[in-house]
């Protein structure tokens, strides 16, 4: 049974309501979203509350969060309430589509880790294909609100799947937002990709930068140095 809460350096998140627990590829993702010049953050499909309290730790952003699963809200909600930046956080109970209508916010920086499978099984858990699976909210929705709310200078992160993730970039062009880097993440040295974590831009260019992180040594139990620096801030481990 898993964990009814996970506890960092700076914060702890409740998870007892939530489908999705916290997982180490969405703890890699906060870490390597850059938002430390960011005055407004916007985290789509918040869940738990992770990404948002992971990057209102090493910024003074103002941190809004979007989330439609009912239990995932009230979850996030104390997660933020419980937090140093209680007051530098704000949850928007509603799907993306309806907070979009009303959204008058540039954001300098937005970030997703988005219902991914597009063409695998659904399982019969109904919060979990929500959370997991494309539906509630689509690729073409994220893209249309970053087209619209993301600051000229700003930047689009999304933790993808990769072949979910060729797909988004593909798509994405036609929305006049580009891929400029991919980090893509190993579970361990040698081993399978299962995640890329993408930069969109409006700036083009013709070969975006790809890096490589290994979770975890060739032993499949060490983690890696890299690993290891990028999420000191916030596991206890390390």
């Amino acid at each position: 049974m898993p964990n009814t809460y996970f506890q960092f350096k700076q914060f702890r998140i409740n998870q007892d309501q939530c489908a999705m627990k916290v997982c180490t590829d969405s703890c890699v993702f906060g870490a390597y979203v850059e938002a430390s010049k960011a005055k407004q953050v916007l985290d789509m499909g918040t869940g738990t509350g992770l990404l948002a309290l992971m990057v209102a730790q090493r910024s003074e952003a103002v941190v809004e969060a979007v989330e439609i699963n009912p239990e995932a809200q009230a979850q996030a909600a104390q997660n933020f309430e419980e937090s140093p930046w209680a007051e530098r956080l704000k949850l928007h109970p509603m799907p993306l589509q309806e907070f979009a209508r009303t959204c008058t916010q540039q954001y300098d920086v937005i970030l997703s880790n988005p219902p991914f499978f597009l063409a695998s099984l659904k399982s019969d858990d109904a919060a979990k294909n929500t959370a997991k699976h494309t539906g509630d909210l689509l690729f073409e929705d994220i893209l249309t609100f970053a087209q619209e709310r993301l600051a000229s200078h700003g930047k689009l992160y999304l933790l993808l799947p990769p072949a979910e993730a060729q797909h988004f970039a593909e798509l994405a062009r036609s929305y006049r937002l580009y891929l400029n880097e991919t980090l893509e993440v190993y579970t361990r040295t040698g081993g399978k990709c299962i995640r890329h974590i993408q930069t969109y831009t409006f700036a083009p260019t013709e070969t975006a930068i790809t890096n490589k992180l290994d979770i975890r040594q060739d032993d499949g139990t060490t983690y890696t140095a890299p690993f290891a620096e990028l999420l000191r801030a916030y596991y206890l481990i390390f």
